[in-house]
């Protein structure tokens, strides 16, 4: 009799372990399966999207510029190399001062290029009987190059800072551009408006194939093309020969920027 009620017991206590395993399996399978279903909540989770539209969107602004920038070269040659670089800093020094007393300020002035470097002369021995004897380089001075750019906040002062600075005796004056200091906003409405017109593409789109738009699986930009400089730029011979003369400030008419931004949407549909 105690025989039987032992395995009774025995039998009973291993159908209650199989049913709390089978409690705890089914447990741990509703969570893994809420689990995953919550994680396609999110873009760019879960598993790809496989119906998928993409449309474009293209916005642009036009804005007077306000800044001007340009750039001017001194060159100096001599024999040693301090009389080339004290010529050379005299000169940036006056265009510097020259350009300071014209309204632009210190921050605004800014070396971009300086250069030391030995300057040689080539010469060559005339040929013989079919024979070249190999060619000279002697060593004749040095040359020193400084390059300055400038930032004009003011651009009705553009030219007459580019043709003062030109009877200085500089080497170079180019790469003048018109730009707008500040294009951030410019930037943010572009894009806003490339946004707006590509959303737009897209439920006129979905309509059209009788499906809907679910969420947003891609995006992309481009654009914001900067102006290109203006082709202006002078000789150190011409700049020296006019400095005589008085110069007539060139007149340079900044126009428009066009600040464009254009954007690629991809859309999720069933």
């Amino acid at each position: 009799m105690d025989n039987q009620n032992d395995i009774a017991k025995a039998n009973y206590w291993m159908k209650l372990a199989g049913v709390a395993a089978l409690g705890t399996l089914a447990l741990f399978l509703l969570v893994g399966t809420l689990f995953a279903l919550k994680s396609y909540r999110y873009i760019g989770t879960g598993i790809s999207s496989t119906n998928t539209i993409t449309v474009s969107g293209e916005g642009e602004v036009f804005a007077v510029p306000d800044t001007a920038t340009f750039s001017v070269t001194i060159e100096e040659s001599a024999k040693i190399v301090k009389t080339a670089q004290d010529t050379a800093t005299k000169k940036t020094n006056d265009v510097i001062d020259y350009l300071k007393k014209g309204g632009v300020e210190e921050k605004d002035i800014k070396t971009t290029d300086y250069n030391v470097y030995p300057n040689y002369e080539y010469s060559s021995a005339a040929c013989r009987e079919g024979y070249c004897p190999p060619g000279k380089q002697t060593l004749v001075g040095y040359k020193v190059s400084q390059t300055l750019t400038i930032k004009v906040r003011d651009t009705e002062q553009a030219g007459e800072l580019l043709s003062g600075v030109g009877a200085l005796g500089v080497s170079q004056v180019s790469g003048l551009s018109f730009t707008i200091d500040d294009e951030d906003a410019l930037k943010n409405e572009a894009r806003a408006m490339a946004i707006e017109e590509a959303e737009a593409k897209a439920e006129e789109l979905a309509d059209a194939l009788g499906v809907d738009l679910v969420r947003i699986v891609g995006f992309s930009e481009g654009g914001n093309y900067a102006p290109a400089p203006y082709a202006y730029g002078m000789g150190g011979v011409a700049l020296q020969a006019d400095s005589a003369v008085k110069s007539v400030a060139p007149e340079l008419p900044v126009g428009e920027n066009k600040i464009v931004s254009s954007v690629n949407i991809s859309y999720e549909i069933r």
